[in-house]
């Protein structure tokens, strides 16, 4: 077993997994697994840099991810960073903040080596279930891209587009300097557009409607599956593999966008760090299963972090 850490670092959360890997089989036995909300990619769509105040918050959650990964004397570390880092002028401050605190430079990774990492991860436990059929529509909704994978075993074709729950949310949703409480029809209208613009993007390299089985990732999706149980509390557990209807997807992405902050708030199973963005995350994932002619999303807790892990085994 060989002891290994893995950092995904994306435009609203930051997380770590740390696991022991068995490089014969490719097991993956988990030992930690943490998320903090950062949002690395405040503002980043309107000015093209990663603001101080988010880049302290991100380099707070290393620090305290780097006194994890020594306790548990992890060998190998790998840091990969995603959408809003990649994009960013000054991104050169945050990897020497990066490399300051942890020992490693952040992996800069595209949209494509993204989707890899996602597939991997999401789908690597499925193999053998004769209750859900090849190929699989791997789809990660981020907070500033969102990515589509189709595959069977491997990724057959892979392709990233710049929405995300944070990024939508800002474009659409915020007005002098606050998120509408709740949106304007003109505002979801708005949001709704740009989403379909970036199916239609996604669909000229990936066969979206070829798949079988859609398998939903990121805080947007576990968030719905959370309030689809009615959950007393997050749990992951019970998030993991779980299966939300069309119908059901449907309902919850209404009732979100036409939510006040404090109802959305009051959801026993709601972050507070996604309480501004998810209506944003759940009308991708709505727009996508309508694209697709989904009835349902089997959702994944095992995401890029996993794939990153599995590099690492």
């Amino acid at each position: 077993m060989t002891r290994v850490a893995a950092i995904d670092c994306g435009t609203n959360s930051i997380r770590l997994l740390v696991a022991d890997a068995d490089p014969d089989s490719g097991e993956l036995v988990e030992l930690d697994r943490r998320m903090t909300i950062v949002r690395l990619g405040q503002g980043v769509d309107r000015t093209g840099r990663l603001a101080p105040e988010a880049l302290e918050r991100t380099f707070a959650a290393c620090r305290e991810y780097a006194a994890v990964i020594k306790e548990y004397g992890a060998e190998r570390l790998r840091f990969v960073a995603t959408s809003a880092s990649r994009d960013a002028e000054n991104r050169a401050d945050f990897v020497r903040g990066v490399l300051d605190i942890l020992g490693v430079e952040p992996e800069v990774i595209t949209g494509d080596q993204e989707a890899e990492f996602s597939f991997t991860g999401a789908t690597k436990e499925l193999e053998g279930r004769e209750d859900l059929t090849r190929p699989y529509l791997v789809v990660d909704i981020g907070g500033g891209s969102t990515e589509f994978v189709v595959g069977e075993e491997h990724v057959r074709a892979a392709r990233s587009v710049d929405v995300g729950c944070v990024r939508m949310t800002e474009r659409h949703l915020v007005h002098e300097g606050a998120v509408t409480d709740p949106p304007t029809a003109e505002q979801i209208a708005a949001m709704r557009a740009d989403i379909e613009a970036a199916l239609d993007l996604a669909e000229r390299t990936v066969p979206l409607r070829e798949a079988h089985t859609l398998v939903g990732l990121a805080g947007s999706v576990t968030t719905v599956s959370a309030i689809a149980q009615d959950l007393p509390a997050y749990d992951s557990e019970a998030i993991h593999h779980s299966r939300v209807s069309y119908d059901r997807v449907r309902e919850i992405t209404e009732w979100l966008l036409h939510s006040t902050h404090a109802e959305r708030a009051a959801v026993p199973s709601m972050h507070p760090g996604r309480v501004d963005v998810i209506a944003a995350g759940a009308l991708v994932l709505l727009a996508i299963m309508e694209r697709i002619g989904a009835e349902e999303v089997v959702v994944s807790e095992h995401d890029i972090l996993d794939g990153i892990g599995w590099s690492l085994a």
